[in-house]
């Protein structure tokens, strides 16, 4: 009987866990599905526009070169959906094939070469034939492309988290607490009285002990996911950069022509003249055929209703790990009041008289209901850890437009943190280098010495690398030393 009761004590309380890790999943799903429903619709919506009012803005300027543009949304697809693209030079590309194949087109009488358009290219953007686009839209993309695909990762992130850690088994010894918890009062004929509140908490504390040292990090995580969400809808300002880059393309392309004598000239005083083509050359209304207003519909009012729910939802779960006990004692093993005297406490109905430990593992030294091994953390616990540890850090990246990713990752960093935001003059200096000379950035969220975000902070963020060794020795040495 009591190894039936024992089995059905460590069933019945992973189950609660699971449940409970559950509903936080799907918080945080709902919310990664809502953004990313959001931000995929606006990235199609300028796609489409593109394509809607392309073809009578630019006659042949378009057709004969849809694929440049269509390529540019799919890496622009492809980068937010996390593959290894380099977003600086996927927009650096797109920019260096529409000048190659607008050049060409604009100047049919000649017989332009692959040499001569790569000698083209250089001496072109010396004189910016696309006007201030490019370099404008890089900053801004970049910074909104980076912080989008980081904050939905960070849901993903964080459900995946709570999955893995709710699926921990229990320890021997806390299945036969939860036991005495749970069904030793059956065979004192006492079925019907609930369990003493602060007794329930002190097993429970015992048996996520382990589970307890997640609420650092994960704090950390919410608070992060917090501030980017702040940036999202305010200074990186998602909504118009993504939802106009057809519009940016556009003006891109007049200034393209508005100055096209010059840049001609310009180009074959440093390139030399090219040959005359010995093809008949299309007339310059098939390249333009009219002028065409482009609009953008704004969808500022859903972005900002999307950032006001997460904001709300991710505050809630902040204390996830540390109310978890609390909350599964009095939701779930339906224990008495604190003051109840006639609850059960162990032993006999009556109250319960040993102080309630602290949270995380190494409170439960002196836990009366659990015995704990504070010297052997739960490794798959602490690879989780060390899990939100990196997102934060992408995060972090992210609140200041650096793409850990791409950015320098060398250890040898310096300066302080200026709290939670980041003017947008100096973000924009910061992202207007290539990536070969931007400096290493540290950020100041969330600040790992207090609490909360706010606040200077001296300290640098690890970069990933260094995050995965440091992953790496918490797994191995800890089981040289055990033995």
């Amino acid at each position: 009987m009591e190894e039936n009761f024992a089995n059905k004590s460590r069933s019945e309380f992973e189950a609660m866990m699971k449940e409970a890790g559950r509903s936080v999943q799907a918080t945080l799903t709902a919310q990664h599905r809502s953004f990313d429903s959001y931000f995929q619709d606006l990235l199609n919506k300028s796609e489409k526009a593109l394509y809607d009012a392309f073809p009578s803005m630019y006659g042949e300027l378009y057709t004969q070169n849809m694929k440049v543009f269509k390529d540019l949304y799919n890496e622009l697809r492809r980068y937010y959906r996390s593959s290894n693209i380099n977003l600086e030079e996927a927009l650096n590309e797109f920019w260096t094939r529409l000048l190659e194949r607008l050049f060409k087109l604009m100047n049919p009488q000649y017989h332009i070469t692959d040499e001569y358009l790569d000698c083209m290219v250089k001496h072109a953007e010396q004189h910016k034939p696309f006007g201030e686009v490019p370099r404008d839209l890089k900053v801004k993309a970049t910074r909104a492309f980076i912080a989008a695909r980081s904050y939905a990762q960070g849901f993903l992130v964080g459900s995946d988290v709570v999955k893995k850690v709710s699926q921990v088994s229990l320890s021997h010894e806390c299945t036969r607490a939860v036991m005495k918890l749970m069904y030793c009062p059956h065979c004192r004929g006492m079925s019907s009285v609930r369990p003493c509140n602060n007794y329930c908490l002190n097993v429970v504390k015992g048996c996520l002990a382990n589970q307890a040292d997640l609420n650092t990090e994960w704090k950390y995580l919410m608070d992060s996911l917090i501030v980017v969400a702040d940036r999202i809808d305010g200074p990186y300002n998602v909504d118009t950069v993504i939802g106009t880059i057809h519009m940016r393309i556009a003006e891109a392309i007049s200034n393209l022509q508005e100055n096209k004598d010059s840049i001609t000239a310009k180009v074959f005083q440093g390139c030399g003249n090219p040959k005359i083509s010995t093809k008949g050359s299309s007339s310059e209304d098939k390249k333009r055929r009219g002028k065409v207003t482009l609009e953008a519909k704004s969808s500022a009012q859903a972005l900002e209703m999307l950032v006001l729910d997460a904001k709300g939802n991710l505050t809630a779960l902040k204390t996830y790990w540390i109310t978890l006990p609390s909350s599964l004692c009095s939701k779930k093993v339906m224990a008495s009041s604190a003051s109840d005297d006639k609850c059960w406490n162990g032993m006999t109905k009556g109250s319960y008289l040993p102080e309630v430990m602290g949270d995380g593992l190494a409170n439960q030294i002196n836990n009366p209901e659990v015995e704990v091994d504070i010297t052997k953390p739960d490794m798959t616990i602490r690879q989780q850890i060390m899990q939100l540890k990196i997102m934060t850090n992408r995060l972090g990246n992210a609140n200041i437009g650096n793409d850990v990713d791409f950015q320098d990752t060398s250890d040898d960093m310096s300066g302080s943190g200026s709290g939670d935001s980041c003017p947008d003059d100096v973000c924009g200096k910061r992202l207007s280098k290539s990536p070969s000379t931007r400096q290493p950035e540290t950020h100041a969220i969330p600040k790992q010495s207090g609490h909360g975000v706010n606040g200077a902070s001296s300290r640098s963020l690890p970069s990933a690398s260094l995050l995965l060794l440091l992953l790496l020795v918490a797994v191995i040495a800890p089981q040289h030393l055990w033995r």
